[in-house]
């Protein structure tokens, strides 16, 4: 399938003077800033990189939550030990704990299922699709503009899913000014082949993470297949290996301080283009909230796990998520903190608006953008509940099936264009995937637990805010809270996955007449629920209607300045790129850009999280690092530090060399900087990533798998 490389037009003009260390850039608009890339030290044509089915970005790859990349053409693809937590936890058991041990597949055969959910996806098509999506929406308002985007994405959606095995959806860039249809390819049956012991893939855990200087080998490699067919299939024996259109070369020569790399991947959500009130809530209210509501509900998963080691393993992806989550969200506080990001924003805004009522379309634009910001600050009211109600439906197995299954019920009986997004038969599969994965993810202690934590936080919250349902369920007191629970999953059956299965493919009828507590509980939530989303779409439909004058002003006004214009990140492919560069964190601190093995020994204390293993520091003491040192100092590398632009969904993404090989993985990015997805800071936007070199020594020195290596193009030395 060949895809048109589009320019975007004035709403994306370039900057030539635009820094090498600034901007997640759409493909299409790397040839416009080619000066900068061969200024910079790539060796390639800028405009091979803006066509997505020509290597080296058609090997690239989303993959679970994050960012992955074929590295052989037998469908062999590497990315993040932590992107790929879930998998290496849904194969582990007490008797047979992978986490803590690691895994080599012996041969194909032995590499194991992946958790039904897991998806990898290659990016096949990026089209622009702007006026059919907004054709019906145009002099619509509220829940009708939102319905009527709702509608054009869902019939373009439809039609481009009607070839086999394509995923596709609708990208939002510039906060509603223009859409591009997204077109992948979806793989269902991935399995592990390779994963370090967690105490090399996550070595230093929270501890250091977002921190530099480290030295985790955070990498794990899997392997796509397909059906006999060739086609996208769920898991079978007799499926074969997937063979990509490309795979990425890994290189045999190592970065050095100074080196051109690129990075390519699926970066999440940026805000560096919201409003100052916007910018003000996160720092004011959203962080230091969700990092104490998180935390909340780590210290639950932790104690729980301390008491029961089954317990613990079933949650240790999810408690490794939110380990995570509270991390970054505190060092975003503190970084946009540092760098006075609310006062620069404002300031900034200010001087936008001001220069906007000189323009020629200042009159036109200012009333949208003051009927936007008024919205933002109505959103405000409800903040709070909303927070919570979102989490009970994402941080339980169990409760969150059942919502989904009642809901379900509710859209099957609709056409399936009007379906709720996430609920139509295209949905279907992945939801029945999330209901037969809880069985290894579940414990009724635990999450009674998890949604106690929450409902005690809502059941402090003013009156204004409290739903009738919520209360009807459970009980305005945590008193009635304790009972509830306790009736609730003592009468369930919706533990069993046979019974959970069942009511997935029953009728709508069947689903509403069930006496399953549970299923009760998720009806009588329903309407509240229902009630939520519909004040979320209104709000959202205005916005996407408002935001465009907002963006239309600040883009004008940025190519005043002789800035860049990029897009906020929205999970589609990006590349960014700059160098190997070390950081300047305070005064008197600067770190180097490269780590050795020598301080995974320093830092080894033999307890976790620095309980480096004996096969691992054996071989660090034999010195064996023929062919991986680096070739100055003579040691064996671990990560290194760049200052490419990136955020999370970039974990797993390939950083390249100026030849575009693979020299490193992405996984962290360093504490100064994590407050990047709102606002660019170049003295301290650094970004972490695995050394290759480390990769490949750890395959042939220390857990030892030849015929890997030889897949992968680079030998055992």
């Amino acid at each position: 399938m060949r895809i048109r490389s589009m320019m975007l037009g004035a709403a994306m003009a370039l900057a030539l003077d635009a820094k090498a260390d600034e901007g997640m850039w759409l493909p299409s608009q790397l040839p416009g800033i080619a000066k900068n890339l061969k200024g910079a030290g790539f060796r390639g044509d800028p405009k091979d990189l803006a066509d997505l089915t020509r290597a080296p970005l058609n090997a690239v790859v989303k993959v679970g939550g994050g960012t992955g990349s074929f590295v052989s053409a037998d469908g062999l693809v590497v990315t993040n030990h932590h992107v790929a937590f879930g998998v290496i936890q849904y194969n582990s058991k007490p008797e047979r704990d992978l986490i803590a041990n690691g895994y080599v597949a012996v041969d194909r055969a032995g590499e194991l299922p992946a958790n039904p959910d897991y998806r990898l996806r290659v990016t096949v098509g990026f089209d622009k699709v702007t006026d059919r999506i907004l054709a019906q929406a145009r002099g619509k308002t509220g829940r009708a503009y939102y319905d009527a985007v709702d509608a054009a994405s869902k019939a373009l959606v439809a039609e481009c899913e009607t070839e086999d095995g394509m995923k596709c959806s609708v990208a939002n860039m510039f906060y509603g000014r223009d859409f591009y249809l997204v077109k992948q390819l979806e793989l269902r049956d991935i399995r592990l082949v390779y994963a370090p012991p967690r105490a090399i893939g996550n070595y230093g855990d929270e501890i250091d993470n977002f921190v530099w200087p480290r030295h985790a080998g955070d990498f794990t490699i899997l392997r796509a297949y397909v059906g006999p067919d060739g086609k996208p299939a769920d898991y079978s024996p007799d499926n074969k290996p997937y063979h990509p259109p490309s795979h990425l070369k890994l290189a045999t020569d190592g970065v050095a301080e100074g080196d051109f790399v690129m990075l390519a991947g699926y970066p999440g959500i940026t805000y560096r283009h919201r409003t100052a009130a916007e910018f003000a809530d996160q720092v004011e209210w959203r962080l230091p909230t969700s990092v104490a509501v998180l935390k909340a509900l780590q210290e639950v998963i932790e104690a729980q796990g301390k008491a029961d080691r089954d317990a613990g393993i079933r949650y240790a992806s999810q408690l490794q998520t939110l380990k995570n989550g509270i991390k970054r969200f505190s060092g975003e506080l503190e970084g946009l903190q540092r760098s006075n990001a609310v006062a620069v924003r404002r300031e900034d805004e200010t001087a936008m608006l001001a220069w906007l009522a000189g323009q020629s379309d200042g009159k036109t634009l200012r009333p949208d953008i003051d009927q936007a910001m008024a919205l933002i600050a109505q959103g405000k009211d409800v903040r709070e509940r909303d927070l919570l109600m979102g989490l009970l439906s994402t941080q339980t197995q169990l409760m969150r099936g059942a919502l989904a299954v009642d809901r379900l019920s509710v859209e099957r009986s609709k056409a399936d264009a009007a379906r709720e997004t996430g609920y139509q038969k295209r949905d279907e599969e992945l939801i029945q995937s999330q209901l037969k994965q809880v069985q290894r993810r579940y414990d009724p202690r635990v999450e009674k637990a998890l949604v106690t934590s929450l409902m005690l936080r809502y059941q402090r919250l003013p009156d204004a805010q409290r739903l009738p349902e919520v209360d009807t369920v459970f009980g305005r007191t945590p008193a009635e809270l304790a009972h509830a629970l306790d009736r609730i999953y003592a009468a369930t059956k919706f533990g069993d996955e046979a019974e959970r299965l069942r009511l997935f493919k029953a009728t709508p009828g069947e689903v509403g007449k069930s006496g399953d507590a549970l299923l009760v509980a998720a009806r009588a939530l329903r309407p509240a629920l229902l009630r939520i989303d519909d004040e979320r779409k209104a709000r959202e439909g205005d916005l996407l209607r408002l935001r465009p004058a907002y963006m239309q002003a600040l883009i004008a006004y940025r190519e005043k300045q002789g800035k860049a214009v990029y897009p906020d990140a929205n999970a589609t492919l990006r590349v960014s790129y700059g160098k190997v560069t070390p950081l300047v964190a305070r005064d008197a601190v600067t770190y180097a850009p490269l780590t050795t093995v020598a301080g995974i020994v320093e830092k080894n204390t033999g307890k976790e999280p620095f309980d480096a293993p004996k096969p691992l520091l054996d071989a660090i003491g034999k010195g064996d690092f023929g062919g991986y040192a680096d070739p100055k100092s003579g040691a064996m590398p671990v990560d290194f530090l760049s200052n490419l632009d990136t955020t999370g969904g970039n974990s797993g993404s390939p950083v390249l060399n100026a030849k575009g090989e693979l020299v490193g993985l992405n996984f962290d990015s360093n504490w100064e900087a994590v407050s990047a997805s709102w606002m660019y800071d170049p003295r301290y936007k650094r970004a972490i990533h695995v050394d290759m070199r480390y990769m490949r020594w750890l395959i042939d020195k220390v857990y030892p798998s030849p015929a890997l290596l030889r897949e992968l193009g680079v030998p055992a030395r």
